[in-house]
């Protein structure tokens, strides 16, 4: 089992940025590959952006040069640094850890960017 809670969430204006984290705990050491998901009102659950337990890194285009996913493993943390926010980034994001077969997510930070 792993638990996951997320922190960094708010509102911030357009051009801003945010961190996410994300804090890991229970069967960390089983853990293959932490995701960034978002879900704007609406619409569908969307992948943003993967580590893998190698330092693999890959990003869905509309995020790529502005996010960036990083991990410490010393604090068993995941981060997103979001930089040059859009209206459009405006989610709630989720972070998931997958654990062979098995998907754990955390309940979900809200991310607000005003025009």
């Amino acid at each position: 089992q792993v638990q996951l809670v997320e922190s960094g969430g708010g509102l911030v204006q357009a051009g801003g940025s945010l961190r996410l984290s994300c804090a890991a705990s229970g069967s960390i050491f089983s853990i293959n590959a932490m995701y960034w998901y978002r879900q704007a009102p609406g619409k569908q659950r969307e992948l943003v952006a993967i580590i893998t337990d190698t330092g693999t890194t890959n990003y869905v285009d509309s995020v790529k040069g502005r996010f960036t996913i990083s991990r410490d493993n010393a604090k068993n943390t995941v981060y997103l640094q979001m930089n040059s926010l859009k209206p459009e980034d405006t989610a709630v994001y989720y972070c998931k850890a997958r654990v062979s077969v098995n998907n754990y997510w955390g309940q979900g930070t809200q991310v607000t960017v005003s025009s």
